[in-house]
């Protein structure tokens, strides 16, 4: 890369010096001897903050450059209100104890003194620029976003030396003597060196980001341009012995530098376009203007130099290859460079508006600071300017309201709109389309139900997986019971496992109506299909008819009375963007509006102030009424059009079908809804009873586990009996060893019971847990209760939450819950996410509708 993003070296400036001034005493002898002893008491915090404030100005810099920016914008405030109530002058009823000192930034042996407030804010709008300069060359420019900060603070800094050239500098300097470096010249000067650096990262940033050669060279042209406008007030008085020789030679070798950069990159573009001959004479102008810049380069820093270097080796590479491929191929014609026209450049930075940022009107320091006489004058024609901008705003508004009335009385725009296939529809009805298109539209339904069916499956593949359990169980147990006859003394299967049964039983049931309330809604999407159809169109609009243009027409002029309708309305539109403006500009004259400093030194009437004063206000007030009468007129002249035009197009017929098509839609969108709900309501209804049904399936396999176990120790009771031997050792123990004896043979529990951190409690029998039976389930098989039922008449658990507990607590579980290892439906071995648990997107159904609350 042969980028100057080597250079990376750039100028920050440094603050001003000052001497200590005291402001405290004079200030406050002026308010005593100008007011009351009353006033100086009340204003005593004020006058202390400004103090510390100008204290905190003349001492060292804060080590952070923020904090510094913050004090000074602060300090520049306080000056500001200080202005308007103290006149600080050499003359004797003013504050003429106060004097400001301040050295010159670049020369520090030069130094101006002066009874003028305006030194003061001149020099610390200086030492603003200075700071947001010393803040940007801070930032790591080795990152985007370094560069991206500094480049902000380059543009802040530009700004505040700008605010100084327009707003204080001549102030400053009028009639005494000042330094050069708050002169027009320096500030200006300053203003554009910051931006050049502005510029210089935006385009490292645009290098990094790979930007196109033609791009990068605009940018870089004008860095360059920048700079060279820096450079060439730099080498004018009163500027040209001010500096330091290391200050032009930078200026100048990093002007030289963008420019032969801009030539490299755009030579680069040309070459890719095959213009041979402009891009050796673009190649030759970079090379001479970076060998010129060489010969007055020394002192300058050795990462500058080898920049231009690197880049000058850049430059004659692409440029021999040139020569050749022209002497070779292209056999064209070298231009002069003086014959090419300039580079193209691409401003991407300009100074910020400080307008905002030093803006002092809300500040509260010394607001009591104002004679009796003037604040009551001030109040009163605060009245007066209120007055005028309320009635004004009045009529504005009541003009833009009667454009909106009498428009919609015509049916304007929307009639002409239609005429071009551009109908619209009423705002809340396409709010209501656009929500429904974004959940899927009816199309989308079609993979709901899919889900509901997927879920029916899910729930009806666990419940006979779960049956299957216990009927494997109960077949095992009555093989043994006809096989050992009476031995074979444990209790009977089925009269253990009645009451789990009966819950199956139940779901069973339940699954059952569900799907008849399944069949229902497939029924109604098939039966409303057609009706619905209409919401998959994009855009809706499309849906709504076009006015069509008369079959016959006579004389072929429904073209130039739509034309003429269209530019009428066009002019109408333009009156009330005039009006906005209009309004604007009497908030905007009212803010900026400020008669206080006047009204403290007013020495005639007031009333011939107030008069010339209100009178400011007359231009807007007759722009309003000019705009009211001419809109008056057009609307008087779109009335007779629309009057015709409604004839021609036979107006009548097509809001009579549009409002008919307005009704389909809302019924194809009632009828979506409808279904919609119903099908969040089958969804949370069996994401809740495959969760009832995992619970009842846990509890029959820690069932068919205890039962195995039993069933090894009954066996081996059996055979020891039938073998002869003596259980003398368990007569204390009950009529079956315990589970944690080690059995004399037996098989391995089924793999679905194992368990290894799990020890099994001694019970010689199965004892089913005691049935706290959840509410929702125990109920006669599924009739008069709603299909889509919950159990215990609860909600589903919240997405993302655990389902809950079974069986419930206080009631230990023998074995551990299922709940971490079941998903909804796996057919390929895998553990997706749970896909069915939709959110409603709508409102809860009326409590009598659907198809699941019967």
């Amino acid at each position: 890369m042969a980028s100057s993003a080597l250079s990376n070296l750039m100028l920050a400036i440094h603050e001003k010096k000052t001497t200590s001034v005291d402001l405290y005493r004079p200030l406050r002898n002026y308010v005593t001897f100008t007011y009351s002893e009353r006033e100086a008491q009340l204003l005593e915090d004020d006058l202390e903050s400004l103090k510390q404030l100008r204290s905190d100005v003349e001492r060292v810099p804060d080590p952070s450059p923020a904090a510094r920016r913050d004090l000074l914008i602060s300090y520049y405030k306080a000056l500001c209100l200080v202005e308007t109530r103290f006149p600080i002058s050499p003359e004797k009823h003013h504050v003429n104890a106060v004097s400001f000192l301040w050295y010159d930034a670049f020369k520090q042996k030069h130094k101006s003194t002066q009874q003028n407030i305006n030194l003061e804010k001149a020099a610390v709008l200086f030492n603003l620029g200075a700071t947001y300069s010393q803040i940007g060359l801070g930032h790591d420019r080795t990152t985007v976003d370094g560069r991206r900060q500094a480049s902000h603070a380059f543009m802040a800094a530009a700004g505040a030396f700008a605010y100084v050239r327009d707003n204080e500098s001549t102030k400053a300097t009028m009639g005494q003597s000042c330094t050069v470096d708050l002169s027009v010249e320096c500030v200006g000067m300053l203003e554009r060196l910051m931006l050049a650096q502005a510029q210089e990262c935006v385009f490292e940033n645009t290098i990094a980001k790979g930007s196109s050669p033609g791009v990068c060279a605009k940018i870089a042209r004008q860095v360059g341009i920048f700079y060279e406008e820096a450079l060439a007030q730099l080498n004018c008085a009163p500027l040209k012995d001010h500096f330091e020789k290391g200050w032009i030679t930078h200026v100048q070798m990093k002007a030289a530098l963008f420019y032969s950069e801009a030539c490299y990159r755009y030579g680069i573009e040309l070459h890719e376009k095959e213009e041979i001959a402009e891009e050796i004479a673009r190649l030759r102008s970079g090379s001479s203007r970076l060998a010129e810049a060489k010969k007055s380069s020394r002192g300058a820093p050795a990462q500058l130099l080898e920049a231009i270097n690197k880049l000058e080796a850049s430059i004659n590479c692409n440029l021999d290859r040139a020569v050749k491929e022209n002497d070779r191929v292209y056999l064209m014609r070298v231009p002069s460079p003086a014959s090419l026209s300039p580079l193209p450049t691409f401003s991407m930075v300009k100074p910020m508006n400080m307008t905002e940022i030093l803006d002092a009107s809300k500040e509260k320091m010394f607001a009591i600071l104002v004679p009796d006489s003037s604040a009551k004058a001030l109040s009163r024609y605060t009245e007066m300017v209120d007055d005028v901008i309320r009635t004004q705003a009045e009529r504005l508004q009541q003009a833009s309201e009667l454009t909106r009335v009498r428009l919609k009385e015509m049916d304007l725009p929307d009639s002409i709109l239609a005429v071009d296939g551009s109908s619209t529809l009423p705002v809340d009805l396409k709010e209501d389309v656009e929500a429904v298109q974004i959940n899927g539209g009816p199309a989308g339904l079609e993979a709901e139900l899919q889900q509901l069916r997927d879920l029916k499956r899910v729930n009806h593949e666990l419940l006979v997986h779960t049956e299957e359990l216990l009927q494997k169980e109960a077949t095992e147990d009555a093989q043994f019971r006809s096989q050992f006859g009476t031995r074979w003394t444990r209790p009977q299967s089925s009269t253990l496992t009645k009451n789990l049964q009966d819950r199956l039983n139940r779901f069973a049931a339940n699954l059952k109506q569900a799907g008849e309330s399944d069949v229902k809604i497939e029924r109604s999407v098939r039966d409303n299909s057609a009706l619905m159809s209409i919401l998959d169109q994009r855009p809706i609009e499309s849906a709504v008819p076009t006015l069509a243009r008369p079959i016959m027409s006579l004389d072929a002029t429904e073209d130039a009375i739509v034309g003429t309708l269209k530019q009428s309305l066009r002019q109408l539109e333009n009156l009330g963007a005039q009006r906005a403006g209009l309004e604007d500009m009497l908030k905007e004259m009212k803010r900026k509006d400020d008669i206080l400093p006047k009204l403290m030194t007013i020495t005639g009437s007031y009333e011939d102030m107030f008069r010339k004063e209100i009178s400011k206000y007359d231009h807007i007030c007759q722009d309003i009424s000019q705009n009211i009468e001419v809109q008056e007129q057009l609307l008087m002249q779109i009335q007779a059009q629309n009057e015709e035009f409604a004839t021609l197009f036979n107006l009548e017929d097509y809001k009579a079908s549009r409002e008919k098509c307005y009704k389909q839609i809302q019924a194809a969108i009632a009828k979506y809804r409808e279904i919609k709900e119903n099908i969040n309501e089958g969804l949370k209804f069996y994401v809740t009873l495959q969760d009832a049904i995992t619970n009842v399936k846990q509890q029959c396999s820690d069932f068919v586990m205890t039962r195995s176990i039993q069933c090894r120790e009954m066996m081996e009771d059996v055979q020891r009996q039938m073998s002869g031997l003596s259980f003398q050792d368990h007569r204390n123990s009950g009529p079956y060893p315990s589970v944690h004896q080690p059995a004399v043979s037996s098989s391995p529990p089924p793999p679905e019971s194992q368990n290894p951190s799990h020890h099994h409690p001694q019970a010689p029998y199965y004892r089913p847990p005691e049935q706290h039976s959840r509410p929702g389930y125990n109920v006669p098989p599924y009739g008069p209760l709603p299909p889509y039922h919950t159990p215990h008449g609860q909600a589903p658990p919240p997405h993302g939450q655990a389902p809950p507990q079974y069986p419930p607590q206080g009631q230990q579980q023998p074995y551990p819950s299922w709940q971490q290892q079941g998903s909804y439906y796996d057919p390929h071995g895998q553990q997706p996410r749970p896909p069915y648990t939709a959110q409603n997107p709508y409102p809860p159904p009326n409590q009598g509708g659907g198809y699941y609350r019967q």
